[in-house]
């Protein structure tokens, strides 16, 4: 909260708290900031102090003053010129109402998405994160098997020459072993240890399309995602996710229109919806890919936490059309950054020559120390105590979620809930950094970022009392 008696005057910090969320990105690019009366009253400040502040930002090139409109965020990496943003394809009267083919230049920063997941608003539990909290991460068996490839001859074998392209043999062997548990069934030839599944997605990208090409999303989806694709040109075709699957309708207008090259997919536990892939819907997206002739991309990144019989497009379509990609991030180490993806044999070389114009290799002390875990059985054990203590976490933020006043759009499942809260959450995010807490508005997952009422929590980081009662009297000032 703002300090009448700190050193800084009210309008100094005023200024302070809006630069550094804006260079953090916390505050996006055409983000509105609030009207004078509204900062005053949420500050409890006068309204010259918040005019004063507001000048200043403007002076700093911070903000940009829009005629009877407000005040705007500018975008610091990319201005764009003067004139409306395109909100539609020409094509969007043949596709209906609410189907929208976004042109490449969209207007989503990357960087503004992935800047503002590393910040940390306060000590508190943060339930806009989008990882699982560090002590829910710490194991005595992952040090264990770090040591053991670290010994001084492993360290020399290991760290004074190149490691294998594909990565780590050992690694894949293993991953081979898993994905034929979750009847995918692969040689470790089709699998490409990456940087994280973030990486194996470019990877894909990168190998298959072109700027410019037509690419179907889910939407809502995960922002980083849309922001990744549109930084590398692509037309975003964004696809309704429902309850079973992807809106087949939409999918199917929009491959007689746009012939889109890729569907990319998180057919388990979606982000944020929590949603999971039935038989027959995945049966239909199969058969569209085969009939208009398009890749399909499925991130099982949540893959580790939801039951091995989960309906999976690879599954059913045996690595044909379909490239599998997961990685650890979510259930082990985040900062090992070890992902990998599984493709079709005739695909392995492209996609391998893409890694190689990036990274050349990947680090294989740490793929070595991941084949012990899975090897052993310790990341399978670990990954059924996440479930156990996840399940738990879910049923007592549901509950704290209903009592605060919100619904949830999607039946909760999986690490994410997707909730309404009955006010705008672009604004009730800001108003919640005031309390030190970082939430996951709905706008950050559609591709044109539509502001409205709903957010994604994290179960196991929203299960604290004291944000809900916090949330509860914020969420009744904003009404």
């Amino acid at each position: 909260m703002l300090t009448r008696h700190a050193q800084q005057s009210l309008t100094e910090q005023l200024v302070e708290r809006f630069a550094e969320r804006i260079r953090a990105r916390l505050l996006a690019p055409g983000a509105r900031l609030p009207s004078v009366r509204e900062c005053a009253r949420q500050q409890g400040v006068s309204a010259y102090t918040v005019v004063a502040a507001y000048d200043q930002l403007l002076a700093q090139g911070l903000v940009e003053a829009r005629r009877q409109r407000g005040f705007f965020v500018r975008d610091l990496v990319s201005p764009e010129p003067p004139g409306p943003t395109p909100q539609r394809s020409v094509a969007a009267g043949v596709l209906g109402e609410g189907v929208q083919a976004l042109p490449s230049g969209s207007h989503v920063n990357a960087a503004a998405l992935i800047r503002g997941m590393f910040h940390q608003a306060s000590n508190k539990p943060q339930p806009g994160s989008g990882v699982l909290p560090p002590d829910w991460l710490e194991t005595t068996f992952m040090p264990a098997a770090v040591r053991k490839v670290t010994s001084t001859r492993a360290l020399q074998e290991s760290s004074l020459r190149y490691g294998d392209p594909m990565g780590d043999a050992e690694l894949r062997r293993v991953l081979a072993q898993r994905l034929a548990a979750l009847n995918i069934r692969v040689l470790p030839q089709q699998i490409i240890t990456t940087v994280g599944a973030t990486h194996a997605l470019d990877i894909v990208s990168r190998t298959l399309l072109k700027a410019g090409d037509p690419v179907m999303v889910e939407e809502p989806g995960w922002s980083v995602e849309f922001a990744r694709l549109d930084a590398l040109g692509m037309r975003i075709l964004p696809v309704p996710r429902l309850a079973d699957g992807p809106d087949l309708a939409v999918m199917q207008r929009y491959c007689e229109v746009h012939a889109p090259k890729l569907f990319v997919s998180v057919s388990v536990f979606h982000n944020p919806t929590g949603h999971c892939l039935t038989p027959g819907s995945a049966h239909r997206v199969l058969q569209l890919a085969t009939q208009h002739d398009f890749h399909i991309v499925e991130d099982d990144t949540y893959g580790h936490i939801a039951p091995d019989h989960a309906t999976r497009l690879t599954v059913l379509d045996g690595l044909q059309r379909s490239i599998y990609v997961s990685g650890f991030a979510k259930i082990l180490a985040p900062n090992w950054r070890v992902g990998f993806l599984a493709a079709p044999p005739d695909l392995v070389e492209r996609l391998l020559d893409t890694k190689l114009l990036a990274t050349l290799t990947t680090p294989s002390l740490l793929e070595k120390a991941l084949a012990l875990c899975i090897e052993q059985g310790q990341l399978r054990r670990h990954a059924e105590r996440i479930r156990t203590r996840l399940d738990a976490a879910r049923a007592r933020t549901v509950k704290l979620a209903l009592q605060a006043g919100c619904t949830f759009v999607a039946e909760p499942a999986g690490m994410f809930g997707w909730v309404d809260t009955g006010v705008d959450t672009d604004v009730l995010a800001q108003r919640m950094l005031d309390e030190g807490y970082l939430l996951a508005p709905g706008a950050l997952f559609h591709a044109s970022r539509k502001s409205g009422t709903l957010m994604r929590i994290n179960f196991a980081t929203a299960q604290d009392a004291a944000f809900w009662k916090v949330f509860a009297r914020v969420v009744g000032e904003s009404r």
